[in-house]
This record gives C-alpha cells, sequence and structure tokens, in this order.
C-alpha cells in the first residue's frame, strides 16, 4: 500500500511538470522487483487519468468528462451500460449532484500499455472517499481503452467495478 502511494506521489509530482520537462527517463514502474521506464507516450496516458483525478477532487465534472471522446460510440460499463459521451455525462451528474457526493478521489496501480500509435489501455484502481451520509467510501478496478486524437488521448471504454 506505501509503495502504491509513493508510485502515486510521483505521477502526481510529474504530472505537475510542464509536458517538456518530462523525458522518457523521468517516471519507473514498479515491475517485480525491476523498474521498467515509461516512454512518454505512457507518461501521456497516464497523464489523462491524474487530470481526472485532479477534476473531479476540484468538484469539475466538465473537466472531468472533458478525459472521455466526445462520440455517441464512447462506451461506459458499471453497474449498466452507458453508450454514447452525452449519455455517460447525464449518468456521473445523476450519480454524483454535488462535491460532497463526489468526495476525494484517488488513484492508483496505474499501468499502461501502448497497443499501436493510436489506441493504448490503461488499468488500475480508484478509491472514493466520502461520509456515510453521501454514500460512504468505494473503490474498485477498472480497464480504458484510450484513442489518440487530435485533441489528445480520450477515453473510448471505461470498464469500472466497485
Amino acid at each position: 500500500m506505501r509503495r502504491s502511494l509513493i508510485r502515486l506521489a510521483l505521477v502526481v509530482a510529474l504530472v505537475s511538470l510542464p509536458a517538456a520537462t518530462l523525458s522518457r527517463s523521468a517516471f519507473a514502474q514498479k515491475e517485480g522487483e525491476q523498474m521498467r521506464v515509461l516512454p512518454q507516450a505512457e507518461l501521456d496516458v497516464v497523464k489523462v487519468l491524474m487530470a481526472q483525478e485532479r477534476a473531479w477532487n476540484s468538484g469539475n465534472m466538465e473537466d472531468f468528462t472533458a478525459s472521455y471522446k466526445n462520440s455517441p460510440d464512447t462506451l461506459f460499463i458499471g453497474n449498466i451500460v452507458t453508450r454514447g459521451f452525452e449519455g455517460m455525462v447525464a449518468t456521473y451528474k445523476k450519480n454524483y449532484p454535488d462535491r460532497a457526493t463526489m468526495g476525494r478521489l484517488t488513484f492508483s496501480d496505474l499501468e499502461p500499455h501502448l497497443l499501436d500509435e493510436r489506441f493504448a489501455t490503461l488499468t488500475g484502481r480508484f478509491a472514493l472517499e466520502r461520509d456515510k451520509k453521501h454514500g460512504g467510501n468505494v473503490g474498485g478496478v477498472f480497464s480504458l481503452v484510450l484513442e489518440k486524437t487530435p485533441q489528445g488521448w480520450k477515453i473510448i471504454l471505461d470498464h469500472t467495478t466497485s
């Protein structure tokens, strides 16, 4: 658990740096007992989630959902299957109507994998801390498929379980 927190702190620190200061060797991910250097493209995929975490924790649902591709083909799989960007945004707004219900989000154990120049996957864990009155703590795992668009990496498929 402590290693995950240290890794997450490192990712947050690196994401807050300007992109030009991040180099291919600037970030290492624990892989068994060896460290694996993440290529810049994988760092860029991880930055999508770090931006989401910052947006969520500041109560900015618009910036949080901007990490998803605005397309009728965007797919969110949770307790139900939601097709399309607009439906996904509506579901988020319905389930998290205010700052207290949103709580504090953290991501951990992030594992990006490039499939090619245009597509990547990202798996990890999430934890949402909030008081019992607003839903209580919840956590789970997720797997994402991202597409590199002219606007940067965008989530096109999100499968989240809690």
